[in-house]
């Protein structure tokens, strides 16, 4: 889809933070596709969902989490949760930089696709906008504290679309990653997934060095700008990675920011660590 504002409006409207990011020395501490996947006190949940279905996740927590960050994969959303808390499929942003997160104070939730199912194409359906709500529902059971949305590629089509149906008393703020803003092989973009409805603070992420075609950096102030009722929406720009596969999409590329995982998961942290708290949220029992 092609942007409809142009990006001096859309510099009008957003805040724009650049973040330059060395290749050097911001690697995770997990190697991706290596050794165990599973991290101390990781637990998995098999959630009864409204629809009937069970929904595998993986959940981390430091001792004491400031927020819990529901985290949303990208590609086909197969992350291949083993019962024990192996992981099939960790290469994922969202996933290897797990650790990193609960280095920072923050809990961190990741959903599997269902059923092993390929989610390109329905992470702007109605169906899934009900089924992050009950992932949102689910972290209320687990902290007091704020939950956020963090998509990545086709990921940050499911936080979008989560963001525009929540109400805004049960989320702190959505981040999208490298987002997928133009049409290709799953038929949809964050564009399809109401930005209009976002009510809650965002953050717009976006690599200059990313040369994903689905993903263009460009996009990032027209994202923003379609969000044109969140409460405030940040655009933070950060460059490098390292290119380690063969497609320009892949998670081990600059789209997928590897090997400046540690700087954008801390600038992103600073951005979540700043949001003004909501109204106070009390855990259910489940």
């Amino acid at each position: 889809m092609q942007c409809l504002v142009s990006v001096v409006m859309a510099l009008a409207l957003v805040e724009m933070v650049y973040a330059h990011s060395s290749v050097a020395g911001g690697a995770s501490d997990h190697a991706p596709g290596s050794g165990p996947s599973a991290i101390p006190n990781e637990q998995v949940f098999d959630l009864p969902l409204r629809s009937g279905e069970q929904q595998r996740v993986l959940y981390v927590a430091p001792d004491h989490p400031k927020a819990v960050i529901v985290m949303l994969p990208g590609g086909a959303g197969n992350v291949g949760i083993e019962r024990h808390g192996n992981l099939r499929h960790d290469d994922n942003f969202v996933v290897r930089t797990r650790s990193l997160w609960v280095n920072r104070g923050y809990a961190v939730l990741i959903p599997d696709a269902l059923d092993g199912d390929n989610l390109r194409g329905l992470r702007s359906s109605p169906e899934y906008a009900a089924l992050v709500e009950d992932l949102v529902a689910f972290v209320h059971t687990k902290s007091v504290g704020r939950v956020f949305l963090l998509g990545t590629s086709q990921g940050s089509i499911a936080a979008m679309n989560g963001a525009a149906h929540l109400a805004a008393d049960q989320l702190a703020g959505v981040v999208l990653t490298e987002s997928v803003s133009r049409l290709g092989g799953s038929h949809e973009t964050v564009f399809q997934a109401h930005p209009q409805d976002v009510r809650v603070p965002a953050l717009v992420v976006a690599n200059r060095d990313d040369h994903c075609d689905v993903a263009p950096p460009g996009d990032a102030p027209c994202i923003a700008s379609a969000m044109s009722h969140a409460a405030s929406v940040r655009v933070l720009y950060v460059t490098g990675g390292i290119d380690r596969s063969h497609k320009a999409c892949g998670s081990l590329t600059p789209h997928g920011y590897y090997g400046i995982e540690a700087q954008v998961v801390g600038d992103i942290a600073d951005w979540m660590d700043r949001v003004r708290p909501g109204p106070a949220l009390h855990a259910v029992q489940r």
